[in-house]
């Protein structure tokens, strides 16, 4: 049986007809007995200076042909109640919010309120990244800008965003002006790639359309992080000689020159398409680097963690969860460290984590929460009183669950 074969036979992904396709959205349609219809539960979380957990989503238009808003709510309680939701646009458009795709969130050193997303455009499988501000703590928003200079009708998607300690936004994306580039000549081009964009003003503006990466695979997300020095660090899916879809590691440079780019996953996973399943990554203040992926290894498909000194030596790969286990997320704060992923087990939906109190020496795995109907990716979140897990659903609504507590 090959590989691809083996993860349709296991329920893992649905990599074929709907990789590409809005079935894709919905993180639980490849499950027997669930509806395909498109949930938009997309949702990012973070935490301003005072300690009160903000997270953001999409509210749709009273037309929904017309588009969508993006909303923030804020919880001063760490998710016992919510404020009112906010939009942060006076006209919808349309936005993605599912799956791989969802509005991003960061704050900047004064508590400046800072969104990113995908919109969607004409053609499919195109978009812009767009970007939206508040310096007043979210009382008024500054009117959507699209990120890069390119504007030509390609993909721009799957953002990711991360705001560094000097306040200095990064925004990074799937890209394929080259791959389209490419195709005009003739050429063989694998996947796309990864560009990103830098603001110094506190995103009054963006400079950039830096070229991180040729040969990226094309809608898996972006993984990024602040490393020890306070760096932004991002891992992605790519594409290797000769068609190999592991990942790569490269810091981000504010001057846009080239970076150094390391593998660091060994899976040889060979396969044309994209799997919808990109990777998760933390630091921990020794240096330590933490990151969780999907792959198909030895014909077995599953999440794995692994772990890598300060010096770039990575540790041996540790499968986590069942063949069922999907999407994972991993943070660390000081010596705790909290993997956490979904997992499906015919009728109801768990996040199960492993959970490390002595900067990964040894780890418990426990349950975090349940739900039988439709449900975001879990998000992880550094938070005053430790490490929370955020999850979306659409039975149970916005949960903040404490993950790395004794």
């Amino acid at each position: 049986m090959n590989t691809l074969h083996r993860i349709f036979s296991s329920g893992l992904l649905a990599l074929s007809v709907v990789a590409f396709g809005a079935a894709a959205q919905d993180p639980h349609a490849q499950h027997k007995g669930m509806k395909s219809a498109r949930v938009e539960l997309g949702t990012s979380a973070a935490v301003d200076s005072q300690g009160r957990l903000w997270v953001a989503t999409v509210e749709p238009g009273a037309e929904r042909a017309a588009g969508s808003y993006v909303v923030l709510q804020m919880s001063s309680d760490m998710g016992k109640t919510w404020s009112p939701a906010v939009r942060a646009q006076q006209a919808p458009e349309p936005i993605e919010a599912a799956g791989e795709s969802r509005p991003k969130l960061a704050f900047g050193l004064r508590d400046e309120i800072y969104l990113a997303y995908t919109k969607p455009l004409s053609k499919p499988y195109t978009g812009e990244i767009r970007f939206i501000r508040s310096i007043d703590g979210g009382q008024t928003f500054a009117a959507p800008m699209t990120v890069h200079a390119n504007r030509d009708l390609i993909t721009h998607r799957f953002e990711s965003m991360i705001v560094d300690r000097t306040g200095r936004i990064y925004i990074a994306w799937i890209d394929k002006r080259d791959s389209t580039a490419a195709k005009a000549r003739n050429e063989k081009y694998a996947g796309a790639a990864v560009y990103y964009a830098v603001s110094d003003d506190g995103g009054a503006s963006f400079r950039g359309d830096y070229k991180l990466a040729d040969h990226s695979c094309e809608c898996c997300r972006i993984a990024l992080a602040l490393n020890a020095q306070g760096r932004p660090v991002t891992m992605w899916r790519h594409v290797f000689e000769p068609n190999v879809r592991d990942h790569a590691l490269a810091e981000l440079r504010s001057d846009g020159k080239p970076a150094t780019t390391s593998r660091v996953t060994f899976d040889d996973w060979q396969v044309d398409v994209c799997p919808h399943h990109g990777p998760g990554l933390a630091f921990g203040p020794d240096g330590t680097r933490h990151q969780v992926w999907f792959d198909v290894k030895d014909n077995e498909g599953g999440l794995f963690y692994a772990a890598s000194d300060a010096a770039g030596v990575i540790g041996k790969p540790v499968r986590l969860g069942a063949a069922q286990a999907e999407h994972a997320d991993v943070a660390a704060q000081g010596k705790n460290v909290v993997l956490a992923w979904k997992q499906f087990d015919g009728k109801e939906t768990a996040v199960l984590s492993r959970v490390s109190l002595d900067a990964g020496h040894s780890w418990q795995e426990r349950e975090l929460a349940r739900t039988s109907g439709a449900s975001d990716e879990p998000r992880l979140v550094n938070t005053p009183d430790g490490i929370v897990l955020v999850w979306r659903t659409r039975n149970e609504g916005m949960r903040a669950v404490p993950a790395d507590r004794r």
